[in-house]
């Protein structure tokens, strides 16, 4: 059955088929859902979200042709482990931003230069992404992050400094502040 899923996710692949391509990676706080179309990483799923719930919205917002293909995201699974350890300050993979939208899109976008170890509050993002008062949009576009961990919206605080939410939960955003040295 495996050698069978194997041939069709190659042919998938040498013909042009497959659309979204996805894996699952271990995490300190669980596994995580990868997905990625040829464009780059399009989907993060984060422990606690239902793979097939996420894999459903990948199918009906992207393309149904979704297959699990781990060896197209391997740079990703790499990349993610090194962060996880301490060892890598700044992702270098291609994004795909078609999950996001205008403002929300520029909101994450903000989001993506946040260096790492550096934190911005909403207020600073909305103001970057071109409108200022547009503080709880850009709460929104944290909330709405489909790349997390990578695009950084666990590096977006309130105003003062407080925490703010995290999709993962209050203790990964911590967690992942105390690992860049924030907190």
């Amino acid at each position: 059955m495996k050698a069978s899923l194997e041939r069709l996710t190659e042919r998938a692949n040498d013909e042009d088929l497959l659309d979204v391509a996805y894996t699952t990676s271990d995490s300190p706080f669980g596994p995580l859902l990868l997905a990625a179309t040829p464009r780059g990483l399009v989907k993060l799923g984060l422990p606690g979200h239902d793979p097939e719930t996420v894999l459903e919205d990948l199918a009906s917002r992207i393309s149904p042709r979704v297959l699990e293909a781990p060896a197209r995201l391997e740079q990703t699974r790499r990349e993610l482990d090194l962060y996880f350890e301490g060892k890598l300050t700044e992702f270098a993979l291609p994004l795909d931003w078609q999950l996001s939208r205008d403002f929300r899109r520029r909101a994450l976008r903000e989001i993506d230069r946040i260096p790492y170890g550096k934190t911005r509050s909403y207020t600073e993002i909305a103001r970057g992404a071109g409108n200022e008062r547009a503080v709880r949009a850009a709460g929104t576009a944290c909330g709405a992050n489909p790349i997390p961990i990578v695009v950084p919206c666990h590096r977006v605080l309130r105003s003062g400094g407080a925490l703010g939410g995290y999709g993962g939960g209050l203790p990964m955003k911590e967690a992942l502040l105390k690992l860049e040295g924030i907190l």
